[in-house]
């Protein structure tokens, strides 16, 4: 982040982090460590149930230091009004329910313990699907204290499809995130971009999985992972 935001400073051009899927998340920033969402102008964080630190339906938070844009932000979260019946700005309802903010509320004290059982799984992980052949296993940048694995993805070398399959006929879920590059996307066709334009990304695409990381996945699940990813390679 720090060259991120040194080069937006030149230039005037405010930062907003995508820290959707990185609450908790640390950066070795030169002014100090700082957490996902706390460097940039804005930072966006996701309450979707299957992140983190998720409600039981759809919510997010957007903070910053700026109280000018706190203001502004406040406004447009409740069609633009302030005070209430009088429109300064065009807003819409973005407010976070009360549903939700409870349930957040009660969640949230234990969301360091549950960042601790994630790195734990991922080093889990790691230590025993790194002999596999040809499968990679997530870098670490810094050290794994820096990560909070909302998701756990590996790289394998083929048939990732049919691994898929063969896994959820062993009880076992996984997902692809993402299946399909941006540049293949329909809605950026007329970028002109072709297949093959962007070889890592399209080989991303077809290799990699996400494996269950969540907090409480035991020792023995995460046996039974490896040994089904083993079984279904030949090892």
């Amino acid at each position: 982040m720090d060259p991120v935001i040194e080069i937006a400073g030149e230039y005037n051009i405010p930062v907003v982090e995508d820290a959707a899927q990185a609450i908790g998340a640390r950066y070795p920033s030169k002014n100090g460590e700082c957490k996902a969402g706390s460097m940039g102008t804005l930072g966006c964080f996701s309450f979707f149930p299957s992140k983190n630190l998720g409600a039981v339906g759809d919510g997010g938070m957007v903070v910053t230091n700026d109280s000018k844009l706190d203001e502004k932000l406040k406004k447009q979260r409740n069609h633009g009004a302030k005070p209430k019946y009088y429109h300064a700005l065009i807003g819409g309802s973005f407010r976070l329910d009360p549903i939700q903010a409870a349930v957040l509320l009660v969640k949230m004290p234990h969301l360091d313990r549950w960042h601790t059982m994630r790195q734990e799984n991922a080093a889990y992980y790691d230590n025993h699907l790194a002999i596999r052949a040809g499968i990679k296993t997530p870098a670490v940048a810094y050290t794994r204290e820096y990560h909070i694995y909302n998701q756990y993805v590996i790289s394998v070398p083929d048939r990732r499809d049919e691994l898929r399959d063969f896994l959820k006929t062993s009880g076992i879920g996984t997902e692809i995130y993402y299946p399909v590059p941006f540049h293949e996307q329909e809605c950026f066709r007329y970028l002109g971009y072709q297949s093959g334009d962007f070889p890592c990304s399209e080989y991303a695409a077809k290799h990699a999985v996400a494996l269950p990381i969540y907090p409480e996945l035991t020792t023995e699940m995460q046996n039974y992972v490896i040994e089904k990813i083993g079984e279904f390679y030949g090892e």
